[in-house]
């Protein structure tokens, strides 16, 4: 297994790095979309997520990592298990699962088994990308280039949480609850608007001007990649001591206020934009609440909105052909007249 790059080492991107923070802290903001410029780390920061995630506890044997605490989108095989009873449990890391371009249907909703079907005769279903994603992250590089019949699935499975088999005489339900994380360059493609909307966060990756920062990530992945595990290893102490400060947000999140003048200013924010649905309100409320979590404070406030609106709403305004100024401008333009200079 490819050893990935400790999410401590990577120099700048500092928008990117604090958005995959913040569905780390609240996975219900609803994922990471980081488009921009090739070779800037975007599949680098994306891989190194699980240094920042605490190991999950699943039922034993478990295709699916399904949650021995909760009976709740149990797969196949734990909901035959009896309310109350005692179920073998074990730690394992929370799963960051690729999912390749070219990958067929078959392997991202999983399909019947063939070697039980011809050995044993016995229709077997045997699970794909979605199942090893559960409670977990899905990631898809160039994303931007997915086929269409795939970015359908992954809405469908998205929305509900659950992942539907019916193929080859088999017919399964199993539990597909993942974050969505994507990376591409917007030069080659655009995405589809319903897959656009599932993300809760976008960055917009630039290549970095600052001579000594680019220096520094020439000399840190050069480093890198002629001792990986040395390299790594360098950096353990300042990979645990973030993933404590993740942990201690995750805990203190439920304890953040998000008062009712903060809620109607995300509204204001959002109705000024012109966004469709609630969505962005829902998801600007989530992130600023895990965003005031990492920086350990009791309360959301307008600073923490300021801060994180463009992360949240760049992606949702709709095309206006008489603005031409980029979305990331726009939303600024918008928290000047809702909150003030």
């Amino acid at each position: 297994m490819a050893i990935p790059f400790p999410f401590s080492a990577i120099v700048g991107q500092d928008d990117m790095k604090l958005a995959i923070q913040i569905v780390a802290v609240d996975p219900k903001v609803g994922g990471v979309l980081a488009l921009g410029d090739r070779g800037t780390g975007k599949s680098t920061a994306v891989r190194a997520l699980a240094d920042l995630l605490p190991p999950i506890q699943v039922v034993k044997g478990c295709a699916y990592g399904c949650d021995p605490q909760s009976a709740l989108a149990a797969c196949p095989d734990c909901s035959r298990w009896k309310s109350g009873s005692k179920v073998a449990t074990e730690s394992k890391p929370v799963p960051v699962i690729d999912l390749p371009l070219g990958a067929t249907e078959d392997r991202v909703v999983g399909a019947l088994d063939l070697e039980q079907a011809l050995s044993q005769g016995v229709k077997a279903f045997s699970p794909g990308l979605l199942a090893q994603a559960n409670r977990g992250f899905l990631y898809i590089d160039e994303v931007n280039l997915l086929e269409d019949h795939l970015v359908d699935l992954l809405i469908d499975v998205a929305a509900s949480g659950e992942n539907v088999v019916e193929r080859e005489g088999l017919s399964i339900r199993h539990p597909a609850r993942f974050v969505l994380v994507g990376s591409g360059n917007p030069e080659e493609g655009e995405l589809r608007p319903q897959l656009l909307d599932r993300f809760g966060l976008s960055v917009e990756v630039r290549t970095p001007q600052d001579l000594d920062q680019r220096v520094l990530v020439i000399k840190r992945r050069d480093a890198f990649e002629r001792d990986p595990q040395a390299f790594r290893e360098s950096y353990a102490a300042d990979n645990e001591l973030l993933r404590k400060h993740i942990l201690k947000a995750r805990k203190g999140l439920e304890k953040v206020q998000t008062s009712d003048d903060l809620l109607r200013t995300c509204a204001q924010l959002c109705q000024k934009l012109g966004t469709d649905g609630l969505r962005a309100e829902l998801t600007l409320m989530r992130a600023s609440r895990a965003y005031a979590a990492i920086l350990g404070k009791k309360s959301v406030t307008t600073e923490h909105l300021r801060h994180i609106a463009p992360l949240a709403l760049r992606h949702r305004l709709r095309r206006n052909p008489l603005d031409d100024t980029g979305s990331g401008a726009r939303v600024q333009r918008a928290l000047e007249e809702v909150l003030g200079a």
